[in-house]
């Protein structure tokens, strides 16, 4: 009986340690099959997560184009409101409406004109009214924006009629009567040096001739009209580079006729003093020279372009 018991004993113990085993590979292999499921459920989250990235992705980079589309428009928006702005203000400017614009442009107009005739033509009578009709133009406009530009336009005006004479005109006037002068000059002629000579010179004048070497003076009647000619050529040719203003050409011409002046006439104090007139002709400017030329004109169209 004692080993049957015992033998009971192992077999119950036996069954209980098997059922034990089967019971603990059963919890086992459904903790595996727990984790797999857990794995597989973890998986698929993971791909919806990643799904939804993708489309949140997606969802950014459409927001982005549209924030920049709405930004190029906000941009052209306020562009066009600067522009309407603008316009505005300057139909709101006083410049700009009726009379004054009117006067201004006649002002500007009448400026250009003035620097225009003293730059090329040097003519002051005719910038001279045309300054004055601008000032009066200027002084019927009540903006005070303007005062320093009347100020600036009274002291051009009053540079320009300090200018006095053109030079030009001027260097005419002497021209023209250094050329009336030119037939008072002393000469002594072939007939009057043979007169002046003893007989036996006038015997031997017709054989041999004397003249001193230092003196290239033209005796001849031939040449001397020749000469003559030649330097009323030139002289025309200075009263042409004069009206053109062409100062290197009037010079070179001026010299020119101081060698005739030395060829066609003997030294004498009067020659002398011809030559000292051309070379005070020479140095005569043919342009007028004002600092302040124009400066009115870039004060106005300073200010028309600041308003």
């Amino acid at each position: 009986m004692f080993w049957l018991i015992i033998l009971l004993l192992l077999g119950f113990a036996g069954w209980r340690g098997w059922q034990w085993w089967e019971a603990r590979d059963t919890a086992a292999q459904a903790e595996l099959s727990g984790n797999a499921q857990h794995l597989l459920a973890l998986e698929s989250r993971i791909d919806a997560l990643r799904r939804d990235q993708r489309t949140q992705g997606q969802r950014l980079q459409t927001a982005n184009a549209t924030n920049r589309v709405l930004r190029d428009e906000l941009l052209g928006i306020s562009q066009r409101a600067a522009l309407l702005e603008d316009s505005v203000s300057r139909l709101a400017d006083p410049d700009h409406t009726g009379v004054q614009a009117l006067r201004l442009d006649e002002v500007e107009l009448l400026l250009t004109t003035a620097a225009q005739r003293l730059h090329w033509a040097s003519d002051l009578d005719g910038a001279r009214r045309a300054y004055a009709l601008a000032a009066g133009l200027l002084d019927g406009i009540n903006d005070p924006a303007y005062l320093s530009l009347r100020q600036t336009l009274a002291q051009e005006r009053a540079a320009v009629d300090a200018l006095g004479v053109d030079p030009r005109s001027a260097a005419i006037g002497r021209l023209e009567a250094f050329s009336a002068t030119l037939d008072a000059l002393p000469r002594t002629s072939r007939a009057e040096q043979r007169r002046a000579m003893s007989w036996w010179r006038r015997a031997f004048s017709r054989v041999v001739e004397v003249r001193p070497s230092d003196r290239g003076v033209i005796v001849e009647s031939a040449d001397r009209n020749t000469g003559l000619a030649a330097l009323q050529i030139e002289l025309t040719l200075a009263r042409a580079a004069l009206e053109r203003r062409d100062a290197a050409a009037y010079r070179i011409a001026l010299q020119r006729v101081d060698a005739w002046l030395t060829r066609l006439w003997p030294d004498s104090p009067q020659q002398r003093a011809h030559r000292a007139a051309l070379r005070t002709l020479q140095a005569t400017p043919l342009t007028l020279r004002l600092a302040t030329l124009g400066s009115s004109l870039q004060q106005l169209r300073a200010l028309r372009g600041a308003r």
